[in-house]
């Protein structure tokens, strides 16, 4: 797990390495284990590792196989590489390192750009062909690694997070007006290729980029998901749930073994994480460590969830620890946070998981995680409520997801960043898209592939990133998410959602989290908005920066400051948060170099 950039110059001109190396700072968190450089005539790569597998520098990058005239920077691990070194060396190649790195290149010699078609795991990376100067990228099915670029026709660049290209230079920072639609009516999430910025873009997951130093540039899907029943009929619900058990217990067995350094586990106290613990333990593990993190409660909301991650460390003996942060704290560390979002987020739990992730760093470099489960499975609670009303696709969905309707849009922002329902046509595009047999199996598919990218996915890798701390998703394994897919809707929603992850889980932890009520990753401090975090969110809204900016309607915001436990979102989110973490992530990120 690390972090990549690099410049194409398509000018004549070669790379100023002093613009690299101001990415390379940027990203420097990603990896703080090595930093490399690479250029060759109007090409410059650089990167900052995190070593996971094959600690030695054999496997520092950008790795050059001068043989092949290829190199790589590359972020992510492909758990499937023994298996592919062993069949790239019955093709005749023959390695100079023992970690994942090498096969992606030898993969590259023997497969071309269908190497990715070969790659199990989380990955985003380049590969410079010197012999046809040529760059190649590409980015994993489901998006965990995140790969962003800007294109102004005289250079390409492309880095593991915003952060990186804005301190480049030279991007066009003024708001996309399509991605400030969808960042404010999707819980924060903006679809590749966009970004809230006109002049930085994002790989969309299953997509290749291909480009030459002419600018000749090409992308390529290679995946797509499709949420059919199978051919050969209909299985028992025993057969469907044994076929998930199969594929989750390899899925979560791939992510463990895959490592030269110990993994933990982060417990939040829910059925995705506690069944990860109790899949380990199944499995034979031993000295399972595991990490909570909790805040302080509310009169409406508890802050954690010890009471139920507590049951799950009884069960198994787990090396527990346990972290309760002041809500003093929070407020302290909230800046620092934000400014470390590649994007901004406006999920309470992304400044939980930035806390509980410098912790976790100290003890461990690699950790389960939970996200998927949800939009994989069925477990949210508005699905069910979507699936029984009606309406088209669009109106049964936006009704229970939308953060705010079309209309209320326009009162939030000021007029000139007004205009058509983006989001709305774009959702609409996206679940009457073919290959999903019912209207659950098209949100399903659409949450999956679409919005979890930018939001649960996004959230953790960024998070953790930030702290050197690498975190890997079995419950988005290709293998079992394609399998998933295929799962009758009634196996999902059953049981108040994941009804087969509920079926599997019965024995393997206990029965109280299995049963509770389903829970989220709380900070009631960034949703009951009072006392010094209004202070503090009147105080951004309020600044000379964001009022000349003049993205937000002021009566509008004048409105939520007055009342700002009035306003939530359908999905029980702060409207006022949402708009003071907007303005406080571009005063600390864009105002900071433009």
């Amino acid at each position: 797990m690390c972090g990549i950039c690099g410049e194409l110059r398509l000018d004549g001109h070669v790379p100023d390495l002093a613009v690299l190396g101001r990415m390379l700072h940027r990203l420097e968190r990603r990896g703080p284990d090595h930093e490399g450089s690479y250029s060759d005539g109007p090409l410059a790569l650089g990167h900052r590792r995190l070593a996971i597998i094959d600690l030695s520098e054999r496997s520092h990058q950008p790795m050059i196989d001068n043989e092949l005239g290829l190199v790589l920077v590359f972020n992510g691990t492909i758990y499937n590489y023994r298996d592919l070194r062993a069949e790239l060396r019955g093709c005749g190649y023959s390695f100079f390192s023992d970690g994942d790195s090498e096969v992606i290149l030898k993969a590259y010699a023997a497969w071309g750009e269908q190497c990715v078609e070969h790659l199990t795991g989380m990955f985003a990376f380049a590969i410079w062909d010197i012999r046809r100067q040529h760059l190649f990228l590409a980015r994993d099915r489901l998006g965990i690694k995140p790969l962003y670029y800007s294109h102004d026709g005289k250079t390409f660049r492309f880095a593991s997070n915003m952060q990186a290209l804005l301190a480049a230079g030279g991007a066009d920072v003024s708001i996309d007006p399509l991605g400030l639609h969808h960042q404010f009516t999707l819980h924060g999430v903006i679809p590749a290729p966009r970004t809230l910025l006109n002049g930085i873009r994002k790989l969309a997951p299953g997509y290749t980029l291909a480009i030459d130093r002419e600018g000749r540039r090409s992308e390529r899907r290679y995946w797509q998901l499709y949420a059919h029943r199978p051919a050969d009929g209909p299985r028992s619900e025993q057969e469907w749930t044994e076929a998930i058990h199969t594929a989750l217990k390899k899925a979560v067995k791939r992510r463990l073994e895959i490592a030269d350094v110990p993994v933990g586990v982060l417990l939040s106290g829910g059925l995705d994480s506690s069944l990860l613990v109790g899949l380990l333990a199944e499995q034979g593990v031993k000295d399972i460590r595991t990490f909570s993190i909790g805040f302080e409660d509310v009169p409406e909301e508890k802050g954690s969830e010890f009471e139920y991650s507590d049951q799950v460390v009884a069960m198994y003996d787990t090396r527990h620890h346990k972290y309760s942060i002041p809500n003093d704290q929070v407020l302290l560390r909230l800046p620092e946070a934000v400014e470390q979002m590649a994007e901004p987020m406006v999920g309470q739990d992304a400044v939980a998981f930035y806390l509980l992730a410098e912790r976790v760093s100290r003890e461990v470099k690699v950790v389960q995680s939970g996200q998927g489960a949800d939009e994989v499975f069925g477990g949210y609670f508005w699905y069910p409520l979507m699936d029984k009303e009606g309406g088209t696709d669009l109106e049964r969905f936006a009704r229970h997801y939308f953060d705010r309707p079309h209309g209320e849009f326009l009162d939030t922002v000021a007029e000139p960043f007004r205009g058509e329902d983006h989001t709305g046509m774009l959702v609409e595009k996206l679940l009457t898209q073919p290959g999903a047999d019912t209207f659950i199996d098209r949100v399903l598919r659409m949450d999956t592939t679409t919005l979890i990218v930018d939001d649960p996915v996004k959230r953790v890798d960024n998070m953790t990133m930030a702290w050197g701390l690498e975190a890997r998703v079995p419950f988005l394994d290709h293998e079992l998410v394609e399998l998933a897919m295929q799962l009758p809707p009634e196996l999902k929603l059953g049981s108040g959602g994941k009804h087969v992850l509920k079926t599997i889980a019965r024995g393997l932890i206990p029965d109280g989290v299995i049963d509770r009520p389903k829970g989220y990753f709380p900070m009631p401090a960034l949703k009951f908005v009072r006392g010094p975090f209004l202070d503090f969110m009147r105080d951004i809204l309020d600044s000379s920066a964001c009022r000349q900016r003049g993205l937000f309607n002021r009566a509008y915001v004048d409105k939520l400051l007055a009342e700002p436990e009035q306003h939530f979102t359908a999905l029980r989110g702060s409207k006022l948060w949402h708009l003071a973490l907007l303005e406080l992530w571009l005063q600390r990120n864009v105002d900071l170099y433009y």
